[in-house]
């Protein structure tokens, strides 16, 4: 049995090189088995960010996944409303909230679908550092909680982008240790 492919430290606290705001940060782990996975379509209102906290609570507890719940759920609420107040809607006026645990390491993997191919500042939400400076914003709290942010864009079938992904990457203890 081989060991587990090497990851970037999550405590390393090297940002990621600048990449122009609309450039792809490839989304790592598409393809991994998973521990478990769950799927959400939300409604691309105000309150999506709150109802994928309420969701992903109780569903992280059921799927007995080991890490803080409570930052995970956070996590995502921040992920949604980011694409609610920065993106643009899916067909049928939704954005999709993916997550799923890595059965390696127990990372917790959160994924947000909304229909802009862009992600204008990027750059300058991936590199923040988690500590507390002023009041807490927005995805801000994917580092505070020693997560890592990237992103891609999305295509449909017949390889025409549609949209773009954000992932954020969750270690199941505060250190990153599995």
């Amino acid at each position: 049995m081989e060991p587990p492919p090497q990851r970037p430290a999550l405590l390393a606290g090297v940002a990621p090189a600048p990449t122009p705001a609309s450039a792809a940060v490839l989304l790592p782990y598409t393809n991994s088995p998973r521990l478990f996975e769950q799927f959400w379509p939300l409604a691309f209102t105000p309150s999506a960010g709150p109802n994928a906290r309420l969701r992903m609570r109780p569903w992280l507890t059921l799927a007995r996944w080991h890490g803080n719940i409570d930052q995970a759920s956070r996590v995502a609420d921040k992920l949604v409303d980011n694409a609610v107040l920065h993106g643009r809607p899916l067909p049928g006026s939704y954005v999709h909230l993916r997550v799923f645990g890595l059965p390696e390491t127990d990372e917790l993997i959160i994924q947000v679908d909304d229909a802009l191919p862009e992600f204008p500042g990027f750059e300058e939400a991936a590199a923040q550092s988690g500590e507390v400076h002023g009041q807490p914003k927005g995805l801000w709290w994917v580092a505070h909680y020693r997560g890592q942010l990237c992103w891609d864009t999305r295509q449909d079938d017949d390889g025409q982008i549609v949209g773009k992904t954000v992932q954020a990457l969750l270690p199941a203890t505060w250190d990153g240790s599995a």
